[in-house]
């Protein structure tokens, strides 16, 4: 076997060759501290928001085609970038050279306020623009799907990237030229010469073009690599792990023979999360790269065949072509799997996330699985004793012994049959955004009658997010075989899935109630979608659906929302050096959009730079037994512990209340209460070490954890805030109506964006420092307790 282990791939057009390539390392890290290049932000760390998104492109030698992709930084491991070209937002331009229309327009239609994430936004919309130079509203939507802002809004955001969609108004097919939102039209006011209002804040005409032709090239030294050097399995390694990259499926076979326990990682979109957040240790690594039998796409007679190393971007483009071609009722399952495939994560998740790490990472909240388990899907697996096949299941997806991956197996490719005439299926989800979130429940259901008579011949129905692994109803369903379709088998049905997908109370992720309604929600919708087909394929033999119930029928989540806006315009007796009412520009937005602005954690090392990371608390309410410090403070690069004993007199802060703790010394009174705290040479050493503190608790009582507990026990923040004016109670008196009631909210489930860092540096003389704080109140950061 050839190896090398010399790692090549350029970064903005230039050449990045690392020879003693450490595998933990991702791309975000070494942009920012080995390359300087702080503009690709860090935000979530786990690719939930975007801030951190950069354009992978990738030259394929056998279509001879490049690909470009958006992808998040923090997830991607420098080693499985060689021979790939990273695109990132300083190199598509600057305000030192020019800057890209892209960053322009973000800025000048005020896109950006506090601009943490408008690098990734910039690079979304660039990379889409890489690929649909005149994108469509719905590829705008699409291609934002992946990136958070949680200041600024979406509307100015969107607006400034409507001004590249050919037709950048609402309406992207006018019909004769004719736009709903045009003055004049549908009774909306034209705007007049004069007018006190104006339906625009930017000049359009005067952004700069968009010309591909000034674009970077994808270096001609990766095209030739790819072309004629012969490809070498790349070996890589660390104190802590070893990374194997083969070119050969005999290659990889080898590897996962030797290495049964080792995962086999193409996207990091499962393994990357678990690492970072569960702690979850690999010391070996298997990342197949350009295999082509994992690649595969065939069309046979009864179905179609995946490559589980497609990504899921290619397996959406795969399957929209496939349904254009072929029969409607080849296609139910196809169909089914789209809708999903369009709200699954956000667009760069699915540039990097293959078919078969989905799959085979059977997380219970999985969008897919639950379809693929409902359409008689099977698994092609390999491994050097062989090949066989096994049944996509409700027992794959439980892991059960018999029914899984033996350690030395891979996933080859998925087959996933086409539907008959009269089959018909559907998939189903509910979250808390339409895209790029995880499904509180979701579900795959299949019918089948056999002939047009309306019995039911097979069935089968599939949940997700309701256990700890993705639920088939399967006993409901045997028992409403041979049952006509209709509301007495719909009422039937809701009661047997009800008693057979149960929920406990104390069920993982809560809502259990909501869930409940869910389950059923989507079996009725089911029920009412398939009634329709029928009514439509045969509308002699099946009633119409009753009005009341078309509306359950349509799309909650409408694309696109029309809209007409006005804006003040400015009057004429207005001093000209007045700002107030001028729609300008935000002072530091370009450099939001080229990501030269610097924030805390941008500035460079300092000489003799120490890291901090927090120990916090793992129990709401506990005293503390003992700290045991010993094993942290031994690993290389720890300088020193901080506990409260080091803060002394000065352990302590007001802030609008009591005074309060900054690290606990006897008692916790909450999770992730501060205890004491990690100095170390490097980040990435100081939260190991944190990890490795050992705190042992005693609990106390009580433990309140909700409201109703802390008012049983008298227990709230004093001083008691609240807002009055005059006698609230004799108002009460003498009011015409009092409404009263309840409403009860429950824990919240935070997804924190806001990374908050400082730097302090010591000036080495009278005691002073320069402290840079990330922080929304500069006065109190000052304040002398």
């Amino acid at each position: 076997m050839d190896r090398a282990s010399e790692l090549l791939f350029y970064v903005n057009g230039r050449k990045v060759i690392e020879k003693n390539v450490d595998p933990e390392t991702m791309l975000l890290p070494y942009l920012r501290k080995k390359l300087r290049l702080t503009g690709t932000k860090y935000g979530c760390g786990g690719g939930g928001c975007g801030a951190c998104t950069v354009m992978i492109s990738r030259y394929n030698p056998i279509t001879k085609r490049i690909r470009h992709h958006p992808a998040n930084a923090c997830l991607i491991p420098i080693c499985s970038l060689y021979g790939a070209a990273v695109t990132t937002v300083e190199g598509i331009g600057s305000t030192h050279t020019r800057i890209h229309p892209v960053q322009e327009r973000i800025a000048k239609c005020h896109g950006t306020q506090c601009g943490f994430c408008t690098p990734g936004m910039v690079m979304s919309i660039y990379t889409l623009l890489r690929n649909h130079p005149e994108p469509t509203l719905d590829q705008l939507t699409d291609a934002l799907g992946g990136n958070l802002c949680r200041c600024t809004g979406y509307r100015p955001i969107i607006d400034a990237c409507k001004t590249f969609c050919k037709t950048s108004g609402c309406c992207q097919s006018k019909e004769n030229g004719v736009c709903c939102l045009d003055q004049g039209i549908n009774g909306l006011p034209e705007f007049e010469e004069g007018s006190k209002t104006s339906p625009k804040l930017f000049a359009e005409e005067e952004f700069l073009p968009l010309d591909p032709t000034q674009e970077l090239i994808f270096p001609p030294e990766l095209m030739i690599m790819a072309e004629k050097q012969s490809q070498r399995t790349r070996v890589f390694g660390s104190e802590r792990m070893m990374w194997f990259s083969p070119v050969t499926l005999k290659e990889l076979l080898e590897f996962k023979f030797k290495y049964p326990q080792a995962p086999v990682i193409m996207g990091n979109t499962s393994v990357g999360p678990e690492v970072k957040f569960k702690g979850v240790f690999h010391p070996v690594i298997i990342s197949p790269d350009r295999i082509e039998e994992l690649s595969v796409v065939n069309h046979a007679y009864n179905g179609l065949t995946l490559g589980a190393g497609l990504s899921l971007a290619q397996v959406k483009d795969i399957l929209a072509d496939v349904v254009q071609k072929l029969p409607e009722e080849k296609t139910q399952m196809y169909h089914a799997l789209l809708k999903h495939l369009g709200t699954l994560a956000g667009s760069q998740i699915r540039n990097m996330a293959s078919l078969g790490g989905h799959i085979i990472s059977r997380h219970p909240d999985s969008d897919l699985n639950p379809i693929l388990a409902v359409g008689n899907c099977t698994l092609n697996l390999l491994s050097k004793e062989g090949k066989r096949q096994i049944p996509l299941n409700e027992q794959f997806l439980s892991k059960c012994p018999n029914a899984d991956l033996k350690p030395q197996e891979i996933l080859a490719s998925v087959n996933i049959p086409y539907s008959r005439k009269w089959e018909f299926v559907s998939a189903f989800r509910q979250a808390q955004r339409q895209e790029n979130a995880l499904a509180i429940v979701n579900s795959g259901m299949r019918v089948f009658f056999g002939e047009g008579d309306g019995i039911i011949r097979e069935l089968c129905i599939s949940y997700g997010g309701v256990g700890p692994a993705t639920i088939c109803a399967k006993n409901s369903c045997q028992k409403l075989i041979g049952r006509h379709w209709n509301e007495q088998m719909l009422d039937i049905a809701c009661r047997l899935i009800l008693n057979e997908v149960s929920l406990l109370g104390s069920a993982p992720g809560g809502k259990v109630e909501f869930k409940r309604t869910l389950i059923i929600s989507f079996l009725f919708k089911f029920y009412l979608e398939v009634s329709q087909i029928l009514k439509k394929m045969d509308p002699v033999h099946y009633p119409s659906l009753a009005d009341k119930y078309e509306s359950a029928l349509e799309d909650l989540h409408s694309k696109h929302h029309c809209s007409t806006l006005k804006y003040q315009n400015i009057g004429p007796k207005q001093h000209p050096e007045d700002p107030i009412g001028h729609p300008i520009m935000h002072l530091s937005g370009v450099k939001h959009a080229t990501g030269e602005a610097i924030y805390c954690d941008d500035m460079p090392l300092v000489d003799q730079e120490l890291f901090l990371t927090f120990v916090t608390s793992s129990r709401a309410h506990a005293k503390i037994v003992s700290i045991d410090l010993s094993e942290a403070l031994s690993m290389p690069g720890v300088v020193d512990i901080m506990t409260a004993e080091h803060l002394s007199d000065v352990n302590s802060f007001c802030f609008f209340t009591e005074a309060e703790k900054f690290l606990a010394t006897d008692k916790v009174f909450c999770v992730g209460q501060l205890v004491c705290a990690v100095l170390a040479d490097s980040e990435v050493q100081a939260k190991r070490a944190a990890k490795r503190v050992k705190i042992v608790y005693q609990d106390l009582e009580p433990l309140i954890l909700t409201i109703e507990e802390s008012i049983q026990h008298n227990s709230s923040f004093k001083p008691e805030r609240k807002l009055e004016y005059g006698n609230v109670d004799e108002a009460f008196k003498v009011v015409d109506q009092i409404l009263e009631g309840e409403i009860h909210m429950g824990g919240q489930e935070h997804f924190y964006m806001e990374t908050q860092s400082m730097l302090v540096v010591p000036k080495g003389e009278d005691q002073e420092m320069d402290v840079y704080v990330s922080t929304q109140f500069p006065k109190y950061t000052q304040k002398k307790n």
